[in-house]
């Protein structure tokens, strides 16, 4: 498992709240950098271009599913973790298995969360 202070996360949210409030978590809890990105495109661009160790994705981004994003981080072999005001219901079958949060969600959710995905990775 990798320490929190060396973690770089990438945080794909489009509600600029909920963003936020990961983005302090995350900090708080000793990640190294924490970036918000709102939309697919700029997400994979990111992705494309600099160091993420572990990814929070909202499946729903503007009407938009976050798919693609997961299948990049995939590839790439990065643990993630869906966001979603419908809980794991809300996932299609290529990711019924993954890791979901139900918004809303409290911090410490978020930490146990993390936690529990890297030490599995």
């Amino acid at each position: 498992m990798k320490n929190l202070h060396d973690l770089h996360i990438l945080v794909v949210e489009d509600e600029a709240m909920i963003g936020m409030l990961l983005e302090d978590v995350l900090i708080d809890i000793g990640c190294k950098t924490v970036e918000v990105k709102t939309s697919v495109e700029t997400a994979l661009e990111y992705i494309a271009e600099k160091q993420v160790d572990f990814a929070l994705l909202d499946i729903n981004l503007n009407g938009r599913p976050s798919y693609p994003i997961a299948e990049e981080l995939n590839t790439r072999s990065i643990p993630f973790i869906f966001l979603s005001g419908y809980g794991a219901h809300g996932l299609n079958g290529a990711f019924s298995h993954c890791k979901t949060l139900q918004k809303p969600f409290e911090a410490k959710e978020i930490e146990k969360a993390v936690g529990e995905l890297l030490v599995a990775n």
